[in-house]
C-alpha cells in the first residue's frame, strides 16, 4: 500500500503561483509513474501532469508552459509548480501514483492516490 498525502493548495489571485507537494509513504518515485489530476465540482477528473520513472514528463495542453511536475527522490516528494494561474484552474487536486517503468501519460489509471488539495484562483 502506498499512501499519498498533498499540499500547498489554497488561495490566490489570477496571475499568481502556487507549488503543490505530495509525499509518499514510501519509496516510489523509481519504477512508479506518477503524476497530478484534478477535478471541479460538476466535471470531469482531468489528468494535468506526469512524470515517467525515468523522468519524461507530459502535461494537459491547458496548462503547458504555465505547469512544471518535478521529483525529489531523496525527500519521497512530488511537485506541482503552478504559474500563471486561472480561474480555470480552481479544482481539487490530487497526486497520484502507478507502479510502471515505461510511458506514463495524464491519461494513466493511477491506481494510488492522495485525499486531494484544493486550489482557488480568483479573477
Amino acid at each position: 500500500q502506498v499512501h499519498l498525502v498533498e499540499s500547498g493548495g489554497g488561495s490566490v489571485q489570477a496571475g499568481g503561483s502556487l507549488r503543490l507537494s505530495c509525499k509518499a509513504s514510501r519509496y516510489i518515485y523509481s519504477g512508479y509513474c506518477l503524476g497530478w489530476f484534478r477535478q471541479a465540482p460538476g466535471k470531469e477528473r482531468e489528468g494535468v501532469a506526469s512524470i515517467a520513472s525515468y523522468g519524461t514528463t507530459n502535461y494537459a495542453d491547458s496548462v503547458k508552459g504555465r505547469f512544471t511536475i518535478s521529483k525529489d527522490n531523496a525527500e519521497n516528494t512530488l511537485y506541482l509548480q503552478m504559474n500563471s494561474l486561472k480561474p480555470e484552474d480552481t479544482a481539487m487536486y490530487y497526486c497520484a501514483a502507478e507502479a510502471s517503468i515505461g510511458y506514463c501519460p495524464i491519461s494513466s489509471n493511477f491506481n494510488y492516490r492522495g485525499q486531494g488539495t484544493q486550489v482557488t484562483v480568483s479573477s
